[in-house]
């Protein structure tokens, strides 16, 4: 088999992290723990966990339409899968600590309270996907082939920025997720 390209190994390496992370993040939580919100209006572990493997989906549907687009035009890797100028602002803007809060979109917000099990493995079936995609893709012009952004009206990304946003995305909403988690056992050990 030959041996992938180091940039497709990066992001290899980062979905690997952030799948490694989540286990860590939800193991010795009980399902009370994995709903409970530091404070009105946060998100929970599990909201967080929900949000990122709905984000994965729609995000991997509007790349895969353009991906099979470039696939049936021939178009064969030309350079490394590295997001441009904007989009490299945009994976950044996302990366934690996160200081800008944006609002998620309706398409994406969790469910409310779902079951940390539940929530656990949508996410890593998402992660699935995601590795799905860029084992079937790795190929292509990831770089120079773009698609509408599902999210941002009128924005179109390359594709490789694409899969550095959900891998930003995800390094963000972990952050998070453990925040929460910190401020849980803190609460415990407090006696709250």
């Amino acid at each position: 088999m030959p041996q992938p390209y180091s940039d497709i190994q990066a992001l290899e390496d980062a979905f690997d992290a952030a799948e490694q992370d989540t286990r860590a993040l939800v193991a010795g939580l009980s399902a009370t723990d994995g709903v409970w919100r530091p404070a009105e209006g946060a998100w929970s572990i599990s909201e967080c966990l929900d949000h990122l493997a709905t984000a994965n989906r729609v995000y991997l549907a509007a790349m895969n339409a353009a991906a099979a687009r470039a696939r049936e035009q021939g178009r064969s890797r030309r350079r490394a899968a590295l997001p441009g100028i904007i989009g490299g602002w945009f994976v950044r803007s996302l990366e934690p600590p996160v200081t800008l809060k944006q609002k998620t979109p309706r398409s994406i917000r969790p469910r409310t309270a779902p079951p940390l099990t539940d929530a656990f493995d949508a996410f890593i079936a998402s992660q699935a996907q995601v590795r799905t995609f860029l084992r079937a893709y790795a190929d292509l012009d990831l770089a120079g082939t773009r698609f509408v952004n599902p999210f941002v009206r009128g924005l179109r990304f390359s594709l490789a920025t694409g899969l550095h946003v959900i891998a930003a995305h995800e390094r963000r909403h972990l952050w998070q997720a453990w925040r929460v988690r910190r401020d849980r056992e803190r609460g415990h050990l407090a006696g709250i």
